[in-house]
């Protein structure tokens, strides 16, 4: 060993840090991408701006060998719209596994981070084996309906054969329970939870037939079966599939549901629909033309010709849109409400 290092001669202090990352085992958990985000406002608003909030953004962050994990970044909206997004921590932090229980489906484990951990050191790396490839784009809803309060996110949990949806649940975002879906539409991905009951019964958005959207209803938040078709490909922009870009958002005209669309040369753009409040099997009307799609810019990266959210979220009168570039980075947008409506067509 000495000989071989002689043999080199100096080493730089880049190569110094990659042997001493070797030998430790670090992990670079972002180094390929950062991308999918979705937006919830946080669940601690202290030190929020007048007339505005704190929010969490959950990223889905590729590493070394193509594996996915979770982590967030921290930000404030001004009551005018503008954001600004906290300082990450240097360093990343990995959670105890407080519990484990196996079953039929799979395992249901808990997790927890340690108080004093920034939440941008915090990161959900895979810790079962239908994870074992990627926790991919969870889709985080603040859900609040009666005896349920807090968070929950729909993700793709992915074991480098087969693909399933699971779901994650907390309220402080320092523990975390994720527990295998049920039932024969949380084989596929895209699942979205509504973020409340509707007529008694939880509500999703979900892709089952990978080319349509459907409308599940379930009295058992981790079983979901059956469903009817909700919207099916109609415009050029989204005629090979269309998908859901996060749960539901509740507006005074009804629910705002953002979508995908895959058209030519699979590029991705993002659109909209609206469900009635009452019955969201009702489409009331849905955007001719994408609100978003990959500028000339923005059309190179980790996957070309991607323009992709996993959920939005309302502030004051405007959509607060976070959106991911080429599968590589990602940004923000926001919309006025109020154009949002008109630009759809009924």
């Amino acid at each position: 060993m000495e000989d071989a290092f002689a043999a080199h001669g100096v080493f730089s202090k880049t190569q110094r840090q990659l042997v001493g990352a070797y030998f430790l085992s670090e992990y670079s958990f972002e180094a390929s991408a950062l991308f999918n985000p979705s937006i919830v406002p946080h669940p601690d608003q202290s030190g929020a701006p007048k007339g505005g909030l704190r929010f969490i953004i959950s990223l889905r962050a590729v590493g070394e060998g193509h594996v996915s994990s979770l982590t967030f970044r921290t930000g404030t909206i001004a009551v005018d719209g503008s954001l600004a997004v906290d300082p990450t921590a240097r360093l990343a932090s990995v959670p105890r596994v407080s519990d484990r229980v196996s079953g039929p489906d799979g395992d249901r484990v808990e997790l927890m981070f340690k108080p004093e951990e920034d939440l941008s050191e915090r990161v959900i790396f895979p810790v079962t084996e239908s994870q074992s490839n990627g926790i991919e784009d969870a889709r985080f809803v603040r859900f609040s309906d009666g005896d349920r309060e807090g968070y929950y996110a729909t993700y793709t949990a992915y074991s480098g054969r087969a693909i399933r949806s699971e779901l994650i649940e907390t309220s402080d975002f320092m523990s975390f329970r994720l527990t295998p879906l049920r039932g024969a539409a949380a084989r596929n991905k895209g699942m979205a939870l509504f973020p409340r009951k509707i007529d008694g019964s939880y509500a999703m958005i979900a892709r089952q037939d990978n080319e349509n959207l459907y409308l599940i209803y379930s009295d058992d938040l981790y079983t979901w079966e059956g469903g009817r078709i909700l919207l099916k490909p109609q415009f050029p922009w989204e005629f090979v599939q269309i998908g859901n870009c996060g749960s539901p958002i509740e507006l005074d005209e009804g629910w705002l549901l953002l979508t995908h669309g895959v058209g030519p040369i699979r590029k991705y753009a993002i659109g909209a629909a609206l469900l009635d409040k009452h019955d969201p099997s009702k489409v009331l009307a849905r955007s001719v033309e994408p609100l978003l799609r990959p500028e000339p810019s923005e059309r190179e990266g980790y996957v070309p010709n991607v323009v992709y959210t996993c959920g939005a979220m309302r502030h004051n009168d405007q959509i607060i849109l976070p959106y991911a570039v080429s599968d590589t980075f990602s940004s923000f947008a926001t919309i006025k409400i109020s154009a949002l409506i008109e630009a759809m067509q009924g």
